[in-house]
């Protein structure tokens, strides 16, 4: 059994904003596959569904961000999920808009949703699929975290999608190194 866990914040408010990046994948990924998430189990939305014989669950945390490791917590206890079947998906300020990179443990770098992963699971062994937001000095991280994407920059979003659906997919059903080898470099994936 696979978890893969966007993160974001709940509300249209946050609908297309930065720090909702985890969001905007896991609900392209859902659609593609014909699903909904929608059931609500443990202040969080997931669909399950099975992809290539093996069973998937799509969560988005209805928690706030800096708690969403509570509702991690409760469906990895409930579903019985090993640590190494979890991905997170999460916004990452330090690399350029629409990069990606695929890691498979270490720390939070600061972003307060994998802290709270972190303090829940007891662990910095969780898979991560980090996606670039970049970052503008001139603001409040908080609140740029909280801004909305642009016309631009969803353009730009709109090409990389499909990459992270690719990723998604292959994280259902291929080794996680192989997965790392082919999607990373020493520069992030665009």
């Amino acid at each position: 059994m696979k978890l893969i866990v966007g993160l974001g914040n709940p509300g249209s408010i946050y609908d297309n904003t930065r720090h909702n990046i985890g969001y905007m994948v896991i609900d392209k990924f859902a659609k593609e596959q014909g699903q909904k998430i929608e059931t609500k189990k443990f202040n969080g939305h997931f669909a399950k569904f099975i992809y290539n014989n093996e069973i998937v669950i799509l969560l988005k945390p209805l928690s706030y961000m800096n708690l969403s490791g509570e509702v991690v917590k409760k469906y990895v206890d409930y579903f019985k999920i090993n640590l190494e079947d979890i991905l997170i998906i999460n916004d990452d300020l330090d690399m350029p808009l629409g990069k990606i990179k695929l890691k498979e443990k270490g720390s939070s770098g600061g972003h307060n949703g994998l802290k709270n992963i972190e303090l829940n699971l007891k662990t910095d062994n969780y898979k991560r699929l980090k996606i670039g937001i970049s970052n503008n000095k001139n603001i409040n991280t908080k609140d740029y975290v909280l801004g909305h994407f642009n016309n631009s920059e969803l353009e730009i979003l709109n090409q990389v999608f499909p990459k992270t659906s690719k990723i998604l997919e292959e994280f259902i059903s291929v080794d996680f190194n192989k997965i790392m080898s082919k999607y990373n470099d020493k520069k992030g994936l665009s």
